[in-house]
């Protein structure tokens, strides 16, 4: 028997799913998996110190999404946010020096471009992804007990940041357009490139306008930049600085309060501010605040009842439905969208719950997230960038480029969860 088919049955035999909820998951359940993990970084780890063509010379080694020989469609290259969530399941002490210096790789990019690229190749410098700067660096101060010197550095790199690329009112970064809350943008302002700096690429969420709407998780990973200014300012002993940080992320809560919050449906909702009314597509967009610690204990609770309407057999779907413009012909696929669940959704809307303590409802979903990776694992021996969460047997749906197999955050995700839900219970 050859040996792919060896380790799929050995798969099977020691990983029996069932998707019961009330049923755990065993270090044994995912042991192979996680071992597969381990073993794939060794695939995905660059180092190119000096540009070549258009890919950009970057000080350290890093991490790309994804390697699969001869596909011609490899990556070679780092991106923002995807790198975020690579490092989740590396935060310890064997890979220090890896999650350490893909930071300065974004504060590299940021330093020599005055923006953090959606990734480090010359034609995507012209707009970036969701920032998650100050939550990476408050990652490594927290993990590897840096000094405040090191905190204050890096921490102003991120205020320019901030200040440069996210309030920005002209170009190469109008992103600051209405009330103090900011957008998705690319320098070419073309929506579907606009929509590509979200990450979300595509999703109904801005019905390919993406340049008339404030996102609802861009002006809450904000609103998360002005809290950690703020925490930084305590930490250092500047109280005054501190004061200011928290004003600004107050007006920040109040106003996407304002215009977002929609009471009778329980979520927020992206901003049209074009034609100034609330979008109509609820997404899980809406837990950004959760995460970001922006709403009180009430609303937290609106939120927890409202998931039901993303909650599958396999985890949570982006959004709660699909539009019916989907089914028009010639629309463009919205992979970021029902049925379709993704690892850095989960992680989010996960440790959302965890810090307003719904620690029950973070653990069910985790779980089920967890077996419908293994469930394609245990039978294909690898992991996928998204998953149809509402069948779980069945392949997810398709977005504008080919469906992707590896898969960087998707391994990273598996791997903390399983050290937060299953090595815990252990």
């Amino acid at each position: 028997m050859p040996k792919f088919h060896k380790t799929r049955a050995l798969a099977r035999k020691l990983n029996p799913l069932s998707f019961r909820v009330d049923i755990e998951l065993t270090d044994e359940n995912v042991k192979l998996a996680r071992n597969y993990v381990k073993e794939y970084w060794q695939k995905t780890e660059r180092f190119h110190p000096k540009d070549d063509e258009s890919l950009l010379g970057l000080p350290n080694p890093y991490l790309v999404p994804s390697y699969k020989a001869k596909t011609g469609f490899d990556y070679n290259e780092l991106y923002y946010w995807d790198s975020y969530f690579m490092v989740q399941g590396m935060l310890d002490a064997e890979h220090e020096a890896l999650v350490s210096g893909i930071l300065d790789n974004l504060i590299a990019l940021f330093n020599r471009f005055k923006i953090i690229p959606n990734a480090s190749r010359t034609y995507l410098t012209g707009r970036s992804q969701p920032p998650l700067l100050t939550s990476f660096i408050f990652d490594v101060y927290n993990t590897y007990k840096k000094d405040n010197q090191w905190l204050k550095d890096k921490m102003s790199i991120a205020e320019a940041e901030y200040k440069t690329v996210w309030l920005g009112v002209k170009k190469p970064n109008e992103r600051l357009v209405y009330r103090g809350l900011s957008r998705y943008y690319d320098i070419n302002y073309l929506h579907d490139l606009a929509e590509a700096e979200s990450g979300w690429d595509m999703t109904p969420r801005f019905d390919r306008r993406a340049l008339n709407f404030l996102p609802v998780d861009l002006n809450a990973l904000l609103y998360k930049y002005e809290t950690d200014f703020a925490k930084t300012a305590t930490i250092l002993g500047d109280d005054r600085k501190a004061a200011y940080w928290e004003d600004q992320a107050k007006i920040r809560r109040q106003t996407m309060d304002e215009l977002m919050w929609d009471k009778l449906r329980g979520l927020y909702f992206d901003y049209n501010f074009v034609k100034q009314k609330r979008g109509d597509i609820a997404s899980l967009a809406s837990y950004f605040p959760l995460w970001a610690g922006m709403v009180d204990d009430k609303r937290a609770e609106v939120l927890v009842k409202s998931l039901k309407r993303f909650e599958h057999k396999g985890g949570l779907s982006t959004t709660d439905s699909l539009p019916i413009k989907q089914f028009v012909i010639g629309s463009v696929p919205t992979q970021w969208a029902y049925p379709n669940g993704w690892a850095p959704l989960h992680f989010m809307v996960i440790k959302g719950l965890e810090r307003y303590s719904h620690h029950k409802d973070a653990r069910r979903i985790a779980i089920k997230w967890l077996k419908t990776n293994l469930l394609w694992f245990n039978n294909q021996q690898l992991f996928l960038e998204k998953y149809n969460v509402v069948d779980p047997s069945k392949p997810p749906t398709k977005g504008l480029y080919p469906s992707q197999t590896g898969f960087g955050w998707t391994n990273s995700i598996f791997e903390r969860f399983c050290q937060d839900y299953v090595d815990r219970l252990e």
